[in-house]
């Protein structure tokens, strides 16, 4: 996840967000905007990873096919 830090340069936006959430929020305590950070840094992080994934995605399979074909290598080796 993408840490917010004080020294974040910070830039205001204009966004819709359900009013009962908003006023779930506040009678909360929540702090909306750092709340919405979070979640956008929690679905950038979730994208970057399945973007990787998929990049390699073949490299990713044949080496599970390897494995399960000649098991782990060295594995002759583990001390478990």
């Amino acid at each position: 996840m993408l840490p917010s830090t004080p020294k974040a340069q910070r830039k205001s936006v204009n966004t819709s967000i359900d009013s009962r959430l908003i006023e779930d929020a506040k009678a909360l305590g929540i702090n909306i905007s750092r709340a919405a950070e979070k979640g956008i840094a929690r679905a950038i992080s979730a994208e970057k990873a399945r973007r990787w994934q998929e990049e390699n995605r073949e490299a990713i399979e044949s080496s599970n096919d390897y494995v399960r074909r000649n098991g782990l290598p060295l594995a002759k080796y583990r001390p478990f």
